[in-house]
């Protein structure tokens, strides 16, 4: 390996910062890795993979006690659910994962040197490591890239912080399944989490400090809560906790309920109301940094307010969402080694793994209106979708925001089955400025739920009572 390569420093293991450092050599530089705890970030060890599993598991034990097919298919019966042989199914695929796809493409790369150890800036060039077996290394750079994540956020309700409460990193290793779960958070995370552990067993209420999912279409939020209604969920909206105690193995929350006051007892409380960022032992102020809430504030190249100096992921101001912070991570190694790529996320999708699931991309109608475009929108309901009339589950809908005078698709919102699966076909429709004319042309296969875009933009000239199960 030439000393003369361009050196950079990459801090951090998660999805931003592996997809810069392995970006950066191939594009010819050396990079030192430095990661403080476990190689992997918050998606493959304590986020995206852990929860997914969590979540089917909790799908496939609700299929087991009820289903659509209930009067045809028999023994539907509560499920017997072992947690602890869940959780060890669950941390064997994560482990394998963080091997394969993190750990294992580490050691064969030779123009990677990892360091174990929390980093931090001295300069705009050099660093000092403070290393997990004992003493210091000091790293000069040509570049540095921060991908070092973000952590769950605390909650400043008074009595919280003395009580074994619930995170969602330490929420998907509980190896119980509590009898009562009270879930303070409405947004992605919190709902996911609520409905697998009501799923597994426990009886769950949510508190939503103002209504679900509050920075969606609101008929989003009032379908998940329908839907976490149907199964016996619990939730409260205009609600939040005004004190927490800890007693006798019991959280005691009060509540401001209303104009009313409430307590509530239960077995766990889990606290999901939103991410903060890992930045505050980096020294970024020293060195001229800037931040914003701890979020390191990023140009459309991803270069931070030091020149050379880059950032990605969800210790920045962009969304929280991994393939975010891959594309991002990639986007900044290609300018850090002389490029000129650009992050656009004005088409980003993003889905909840509900059930139903939120898929989302664009604009929504609210959002496009404050945007200044004059908008026509139309909303289906799943009745009218083939697939999920045959699944007989025909809770959700599909809403398509366009542009009026040319018809240009501007976002869609869908809450559905397997909605996640359909929403990367709204995607690229928005890259190529599709119109809903153009989408209610195309050939969609029949009998999939993705057929549902096709039907919602036929919607905007046509009456869909009206047409026939597979119409052209």
């Amino acid at each position: 390996m030439s000393d003369n390569k361009l050196h950079i420093a990459v801090i951090g293991s998660g999805g931003a910062a592996m997809a810069a450092a392995l970006k950066a050599v191939e594009r010819g530089a050396r990079v030192t890795l430095i990661e403080r705890g476990t190689i992997g970030g918050t998606c493959v060890n304590t986020g995206c993979v852990p929860s997914k599993i969590m979540i089917r598991a909790a799908h496939i034990a609700h299929l087991r006690k009820e289903s659509p097919f209930d009067e045809g298919v028999s023994s539907q019966q509560a499920p017997k659910v072992d947690r602890a042989k869940l959780l060890a199914q669950q941390q064997a695929r994560v482990e394998e994962l963080r091997n394969n796809k993190y750990e294992s493409i580490l050691r064969d790369q030779s123009a990677i040197t990892v360091l174990n150890g929390e980093a931090r800036f001295v300069d705009a060039h050099n660093l000092v490591v403070r290393l997990n077996e004992g003493g210091e290394q000091t790293v000069h750079f040509d570049r540095a890239f921060i991908g070092t994540g973000a952590r769950p956020s605390e909650t400043a309700i008074p009595g919280l912080a003395g009580t074994p409460y619930l995170t969602s990193t330490s929420g998907l290793a509980l190896d119980t399944i509590p009898e009562r779960l009270i879930v303070i958070g409405a947004g992605f995370v919190a709902l996911e989490l609520a409905q697998a552990f009501a799923r597994l067993g426990s009886e769950v209420t949510v508190l939503a400090r103002s209504r679900l999912l509050s920075d969606e279409d609101p008929a989003i939020g009032e379908a998940i809560e329908a839907a976490f209604r149907r199964e016996g969920i619990k939730v409260l909206r205009q609600t939040q906790a005004s004190r927490v105690d800890y007693t006798n193995s019991q959280f005691i929350v009060d509540t401001n309920a209303g104009a009313q006051a409430h307590t509530m007892r239960a077995d766990q409380l889990l606290v999901a109301t939103g991410r903060t960022p890992n930045t505050e032992a980096l020294n970024l102020e020293g060195i001229g940094v800037k931040t914003a809430g701890g979020a390191i504030q990023v140009d459309k190249y991803l270069q931070t307010t030091v020149p050379g100096i880059y950032a990605a992921g969800d210790c920045t101001n962009q969304p929280q969402f991994v393939y975010v912070a891959a594309a991002g991570g990639s986007r900044a190694a290609v300018n850090m080694t002389g490029g000129k790529a650009t992050l656009d996320l004005g088409a980003m999708p993003g889905v909840m793994f509900t059930d139903p699931q939120v898929a989302t991309v664009g604009l929504t109608e609210a959002e496009a209106i404050r945007q200044g475009f004059s908008v026509d929108t139309r909303m289906l309901d799943l009745e009218y979708v083939p697939r999920a009339l045959v699944n007989f589950d025909t809770h959700g809908f599909i809403k398509m925001v366009a542009e009026r005078d040319s018809g240009r698709l501007l976002g869609v919102q869908a809450v559905a089955a397997e909605g996640g699966e359909l929403i990367q076909t709204a995607v690229i429709a928005l890259r190529a400025r599709m119109t809903v004319e153009d989408i209610g042309n195309e050939l969609f296969p029949y009998l999939t739920m993705v057929e549902g875009l096709k039907l919602c933009a036929q919607t905007f000239t046509k009456d869909v009572k009206q047409l026939s199960c597979c119409a052209g």
